[in-house]
Formats: structure tokens, sequence, C-alpha cells
């Protein structure tokens, strides 16, 4: 089955990320177009073609059937982000919250503080952009690794914790809700930075 879809990903019916599969418009017309499946796969064929020419590969392999490389990649980055998935989410929550810190570091972020076992007050990281810290913005990372959503209510008591001058980025792996979300995009005199696992995984 995956190795049938590189066809209609090429053709720009279908998106692919880490094992999710998502319908574009475009696939969805085609769906509705081409209501035999012969002559569905066969238009994916020929715009994968087009596709394939303009970067002058070959397509014999994919029309005769046979796996390729696209396919095996695919695989093993679906793979690879099911282990990483299933590894982060049963991490200690302070192993977790040091991984966070460590990439911030990776990033070029200089970490002055990160929460011991604890109460942390609502911060769980402070980082600066220059080695002293006295440069603005001062960064403060709130990180929660559970299974629920922060819904906007968690927001919120995070967003009370931000100076003016502050610059938020706030770590879940469960996520955020739709309000959560929407809360972030209005605020006007608070930043915030919303990273779930799959974005935390891209960094």
């Amino acid at each position: 089955m995956r190795f049938s879809t590189i066809a209609p990903g090429k053709a720009g019916w279908l998106v692919k990320s880490k094992g999710r599969w998502s319908l574009t418009p475009e696939g969805r017309k085609a769906y509705q177009e081409y209501q035999d499946p012969e002559a569905f796969y066969q238009a994916a064929i020929k715009l994968y073609q087009q596709w394939a020419e303009s970067r002058r590969e070959s397509v014999e392999d994919i029309a005769e059937g046979a796996p390729d490389a696209t396919s095996t990649m695919e695989e093993a980055e679906e793979a690879a982000w099911s282990e990483v998935e299933r590894y982060l989410q049963t991490m200690n929550p302070y192993d977790f919250q040091a991984l966070v810190a460590a990439l911030l570091r990776a990033m070029g972020y200089h970490v002055s503080w990160v929460a011991p076992p604890g109460p942390d007050k609502g911060i769980d990281i402070l980082a600066h952009t220059d080695p002293l810290g006295v440069s603005v913005p001062r960064i403060k990372v709130q990180v929660k690794r559970r299974e629920e959503k922060v819904n906007a209510e968690g927001l919120r008591s995070f967003l009370a914790v931000l100076g003016e001058q502050d610059v938020g980025i706030f770590v879940s792996t469960g996520g955020f809700t739709g309000e959560a979300e929407s809360e972030v995009r209005t605020q006007e005199k608070r930043r915030v930075t919303l990273l779930d696992l799959e974005k935390l995984f891209d960094l």
C-alpha cells in the first residue's frame, strides 16, 4: 500500500508526514473525476512521470510495480518517527526537560537555569541570546511531558509569568487545544511559541 501511494503523492494528491496521510484538494478532485480505480492510478502515474521527467529521473520501476528508494525511505522515516515518539513520550519528565534545554543550547541559545525537581512556579528553563543574559529578550520555557493537550487555562497560567520583554516557549508532548492555539495567535503583548511533539522533533 505504501508503494502504491508514491505516484499519488508525487502527483500532489496525497501528503505524507510522520505516518499520517492526508488528501489534498487536488486529490479530492481526482477521486471524484476518476471513478475507475485503474484510471485513477494511471492518471497518478502520468503526473508522476511528468514530475520525474522534470528531474530527469527514471520511472520504469514504479510503472512496473517494483519497490524503489522512495518507498524504502518513507518506511524508514515513519519507523524512525514512531520510535522517537514512543521514546519521548515515556521519558522521565526531568530528562525530557534536560533534553529541551540541550536543544536550546544546540540552537545557539545560552541556558542559564533549569528547574530542579520540585515546584517550578511555571518556569522550567531560562535562556538568553547572549552568554551574560543582559540582552533582551529573556526566554522562559515551560515543559510538559504528558498525553493530554494543554488548554487555554493552562496557557494563561504560563502567560501570567511572562514579562513584556520576555519570550515564552511552551513545550507539550500532548499538544494544545484549538482554544489555546487561538489564544496565542491573538496575543498582542506576550510573545509565545507553542511546540508540540512533532515541532520539537523537527527542531
